[in-house]
């Protein structure tokens, strides 16, 4: 009988100590909400490859074209496109301290999910130090490769968020 009494008010305290979270998206962060733009890379002539960044951040969400210049051939020839791609990703973010740091997935470029064909495909996750932000411009210095990605911002949002 101790038994069973004990087991229900375990299972009682464990749905009391649960909160549910609600079914809508995030804020994200007020000063990243917009369409920010890689314009330059520093020394793109001297690189054998290089990664030029298109950033909307809606919310908490972000979605990012990536536009890969190199040199190199890493790919099958079909795939190398004469050294110049695109790839897509989208997913959430965060900015924690001074590092902005993004999960989600390889996509096609509609955004939907990829899980074939050439270059990435599956988890996209990458982070980056803010160096400096002005209303205008974010500094950012990647985590992995320490190259700058020094963007401009395009056309602003202001964040409504959806339900999930």
């Amino acid at each position: 009988m101790w038994r069973l009494i004990s087991s229900l008010l375990l299972i009682s305290g464990l749905f009391a100590s649960c909160s549910r979270l609600p079914n809508v998206q995030g804020k994200g962060e007020a000063f990243l909400q917009g369409v920010w733009n890689q314009d330059s890379i520093p020394n793109a002539g001297k690189l054998l490859n290089y990664t030029q960044h298109k950033f909307k951040f809606t919310c908490d969400s972000f979605y990012v074209d990536l536009t890969t210049h190199s040199k190199v051939n890493y790919y099958p020839d079909s795939c190398f496109n004469n050294g110049v791609w695109k790839e897509y990703a989208k997913g959430v973010y965060e900015v924690r301290n001074d590092s902005l740091i993004l999960e989600g997935t390889y996509t096609k470029a509609n955004y939907k999910q990829k899980i074939s064909g050439c270059y990435q495909i599956g988890r996209y996750i990458k982070s980056f130090y803010i160096k400096s932000f002005e209303p205008n411009k974010l500094f950012l210095q990647s985590a992995s490769d320490q190259r700058e990605c020094n963007l401009v911002l395009k056309e602003k949002i202001i964040c409504k968020p959806k339900a999930l």
